[in-house]
């Protein structure tokens, strides 16, 4: 399906100016070693999908003014995401600055593409919306933090496109700055005067939260350096990332729900095939990701031509794991990954595997209770030992962002991506969007392996109901 998206307009929108704003001063903003560990992931990628409510092109300009004017407020709390990462030859490590002038680039685009069909949890294309993504400037010397892009789908609806460097930034902050955005235009919208953010929305930066007495930053960021060929600190290198995949053109993407009423099955499912079960952890997040991973390992598997084991990645968040705990409002990087070792053969029966993966994922999520930071120093280098043939399956996002209750003042988004799975090899989670307490689930994947995903997924918590 070929789209064409015309570029209109690239702005840069700056914090706020005026006598009593901070946007007048430097900021520079330290990375922990949570955040040297993120340094040279590949940027996080989101799409919100909105529906037009009237089509008169003068109200989508009203539309296009009040987030511009918003976003600018919003950056007066959020400065870091208005300058970029450096790291000038005197030191140590990069670091986040802004400076007076900096600003985030706004690129205002139009697309003649079926708004219906990119928007929809249907299959098609994933190169389809691939247009509607900003990227980050890089340069030698530095790297933007973040950049948006608004396209115009006239008539019909709009999307709001970001995309963010995860060494400055991770899911809560990115959910804390667009429900913060959400709030300023929500209230232009509604002609409230206030301008204060609620606590929960306003970030907490005292790096000093996140204690490193070993210097893991620097260990990081040097395995970092040696995997990515130049230690020259005046090199691009030190701001390319990790793996520039080009993305396949046969590539389709799909999402999935699971209803609490599936989840529960699925319980039921786990638990009926395991004996000691007064100790198993079986959240709703375990009993997802099990679910996924079986069903998508099962897809993968006859199409794999070396069997070995599957690693599944857990990005935890530390906020409230940390001793002592750090504010829920922290911004920055404050989650660590964790990988579940599964053996390919284990996951090829469908109900026997779902309890085996979900007893191992929640062995792991249940360990995190003696401490988050055990092994923290090889966790880099633990990932690249891993082996070429080894298949890495990751999760982003969460049904806990709330991500669906995006209210600009035009309602909830139409759809929500998370475009950047399309490039790590993860599935994405979030909430469903009917407030039902439900979990969407989406996925990227060859198509004759989406097809069988597809049967596998819907066979579970049915085949189970009939049983």
């Amino acid at each position: 399906m070929a789209n064409s998206v015309k570029i209109l307009e690239v702005s840069h929108v700056a914090p706020l100016q005026d006598s009593s704003s901070n946007s007048h001063a430097k900021f520079t903003l330290q990375l922990t070693f949570l955040d040297t560990f993120c340094l040279k992931f590949h940027p996080g990628e989101f799409l919100f999908f909105y529906s037009l409510t009237d089509p008169n092109p003068s109200s989508f300009a009203s539309i296009l003014s009040t987030l511009k004017h918003s976003l600018s407020l919003t950056l007066l709390s959020f400065l870091p995401l208005a300058g970029n990462l450096t790291w000038p030859p005197h030191s140590q490590k990069p670091f986040l600055l802004y400076k007076p002038g900096d600003a985030v680039s706004l690129t205002f685009a139009e697309s003649d593409a079926d708004f219906d069909h990119v928007s929809s949890k249907h299959v098609r294309q994933a190169i389809d919306t691939r247009p509607l993504v900003p990227n980050l400037t890089i340069s030698d010397a530095e790297a933007s933090v973040m950049a948006l892009q608004i396209t115009l789908f006239p008539s019909i609806g709009f999307c709001i496109g970001i995309a963010f460097h995860h060494a400055a930034i991770d899911g809560t902050s990115l959910t804390m700055f667009l429900k913060s955005w959400a709030h300023y235009t929500r209230s232009r919208e509604e002609k409230n005067s206030t301008s204060i953010l609620p606590t929960d929305l306003s970030p907490f930066y005292d790096r000093t939260v996140i204690k490193d007495p070993s210097g893991l930053d620097i260990l990081y960021l040097n395995r970092w350096l040696e995997k990515t060929v130049s230690s020259n600190k005046g090199n691009s290198c030190c701001f390319e990332f990790w793996s520039e995949l080009k993305l396949p053109s046969n590539l389709v993407r799909q999402d999935f729900d699971l209803s609490p009423g599936n989840v529960e099955k699925l319980r039921k499912m786990v638990l009926i095939r395991l004996e000691n079960t007064a100790k198993l952890h079986l959240s709703t997040f375990v009993l997802v990701c099990a679910y996924i991973v079986v069903c998508l390992v099962k897809a993968k598997g006859n199409s794999r031509e070396s069997k070995s084991n599957i690693y599944l990645v857990l990005n935890a968040d530390y906020r409230a794991r940390l001793d002592p705990p750090v504010l829920e409002n922290y911004f920055g990087n404050c989650i660590g990954s964790h990988l579940v070792t599964l053996e390919e053969a284990e996951c090829m029966e469908l109900q026997d595997g779902l309890a085996i993966v979900a007893e191992k994922i929640g062995e792991v999520i249940k360990g995190l209770e003696n401490g988050v930071l055990e092994g923290v120093e090889k966790r880099l280098s633990n990932w690249g030992s891993l082996g070429g043939g080894a298949q890495v399956i990751g999760v982003s996002g969460s049904y806990r962002f709330g991500l669906y209750s995006l209210d600009f003042g035009w309602g909830k988004p139409k759809k929500m991506e998370i475009t950047s799975i399309d490039r790590n090899g993860a599935f994405s989670m979030a909430e469903s969007r009917d407030g039902s307490g439900g979990v969407e689930i989406g996925l990227v994947l060859k198509k004759h392996e989406m097809e069988l995903f597809g049967s596998l997924f819907h066979e579970g918590p049915e085949d189970y109901s009939t049983a």
